[in-house]
């Protein structure tokens, strides 16, 4: 059984998660998806110039995972470019350095908040399979 995948640190997420070309509708574009981890390695790799030693220590993996991250984000924005896809940034596994975010069962959909003790179960149906929201239900950013 392989191991599970650790959730990168990110430290905050993107203000803008959809980028495409303009003047076609989203509708009749192809889509690629940038997890929230690899727009992470991006942006400290390439925006603020750190290492990949400093940026996976940054991010809380090892180096050669971080690589791989970095390699398949420049890879998927490179295509999204030439090819004139939609790229939407969502996704993957991955906790705020602040401890803020809330946690999705995806079993019974129950909210698990952070600061809760135990991130890593449900509390309600103790399922494993959780994933974060990006804002709480039903509300965006912006809104009251």
């Amino acid at each position: 059984m392989p191991r599970r995948k650790r959730h990168r640190l990110v430290t905050k997420e993107p203000h803008v998660s959809v980028y495409k070309p303009a003047g076609i509708p989203t509708r009749e574009l192809e889509e690629i998806l940038i997890t929230i981890g690899e727009f992470e390695a991006l942006r400290l790799a390439d925006f603020e110039g750190l290492s990949q030693r400093d940026a996976s220590t940054a991010m809380e993996i090892s180096q050669p995972t971080f690589n791989r991250v970095l390699s398949s984000a420049r890879h998927k924005v490179a295509s999204g470019l030439v090819q004139g896809y939609v790229l939407r940034i969502e996704g993957g596994e991955y906790r705020l350095s602040d401890g803020t975010g809330i946690l999705e069962c995806l079993d019974c959909g129950a909210s698990v908040d952070m600061s809760s003790g135990n991130k890593s179960t449900c509390q309600k149906c103790g399922s494993i399979r959780l994933r974060w929201l990006r804002w709480e239900k039903g509300r965006r950013p912006g809104e009251k």
